[in-house]
């Protein structure tokens, strides 16, 4: 069903009509997502829809922001809509084949700044790149990075191309097609594996926000029954793959720290200092460790 179009075209009236049609279909953010449309297919700035409200709209773009409007309509994520979504101060063009970037993993780049911002040359992995986001950042904040960002999903693949070469780092991270869970690189490679790998249960999965179990790839989502699948496989080859000392991070779910945990010591051994880093809300976010 079409937007009652307004009588007369301007930017409130038609934020106005898009932002009730949105508040009817049950969608998160309904004003938000109609801003967003405006400001992507006029090319204006939120400061624009305050000042100009009263500038008229052509027919053309009515058309244009209604056929997005209407899709969204269908819960289908804004940031797949708009093409991007900002990570750690960057627009990353996102798509169906990837998982939206979160605020949450943003603290995974900020660690590792931490650690290797006054080190000289490093070589690291991003498994699981999808949009690239991790791989992209790492290169990006840190001109001495070079390593490979990895995933099975050529789509996603080709998206993390995309990011890389946009924000100038696709020489120094190559995109590798290939199944993280496998014995996949010789041993004491890297300095640092990145990864945020699928840890949903099904269980988790089912009770899901709509517009996630709807729309993005539940492959980047969900490993196996329990959620622990590949963080527990991970923990195990990444002490093969690090050289000595390297470090080890990884996103899991706010309950898997004590499983994961278990993991690190039963493989004493291999690894020391691991630890469990918070996300702003106190929520366990991360595991990491070096190896031994």
């Amino acid at each position: 069903m079409a937007v009652q179009k307004p009588a007369k075209l301007t930017i409130q009236t038609t934020l106005t009509a898009f932002s009730e049609y949105l508040s009817g279909k049950a969608v998160d953010s309904p004003r938000l997502s109609a801003e967003l449309v405006l400001r992507k297919v006029l090319g204006i700035s939120r400061l624009d829809i305050l000042i100009n409200s009263d500038r008229e709209v052509s027919n053309e773009a009515y058309y244009k922001m209604e056929a997005l409007i209407l899709r969204r309509g269908t819960g289908e994520p804004a940031a797949y809509i708009m093409g991007e979504r900002e990570f750690y101060g960057r627009p990353f063009y996102v798509n169906s084949h990837t998982l939206i970037p979160r605020p949450e993993t943003e603290h995974l780049i900020e660690a590792v700044v931490e650690r290797f911002a006054d080190k000289g040359e490093f070589l690291f992995a991003d498994l699981g790149t999808g949009s690239g986001c991790i791989a992209t950042t790492i290169a990006a904040e840190l001109p001495n990075a070079s390593g490979v960002a990895v995933d099975l999903s050529e789509g996603a693949l080709n998206t993390a191309k995309r990011n890389l070469k946009a924000h100038n780092v696709g020489n120094r991270v190559t995109c590798i097609r290939a199944d993280f869970t496998t014995p996949l690189f010789k041993n004491n490679t890297f300095d640092l594996i990145a990864t945020n790998p699928p840890y949903v249960s099904q269980s988790e999965y089912i009770k899901l926000d709509p517009e996630v179990q709807q729309f993005e790839p539940a492959s980047a989502l969900v490993p196996g029954t329990s959620g622990l699948e590949h963080g527990v496989r991970l923990i195990e080859l990444a002490s093969n793959w690090l050289k000595p000392s390297g470090f080890f991070i990884m996103e899991m779910g706010f309950w898997q720290g004590a499983d994961l945990m278990k993991e690190f010591q039963k493989n004493a051994s291999a690894w020391r200092d691991s630890a469990i880093i918070k996300d702003l809300s106190g929520h366990d976010r991360f595991v990491c460790g070096y190896k031994a």
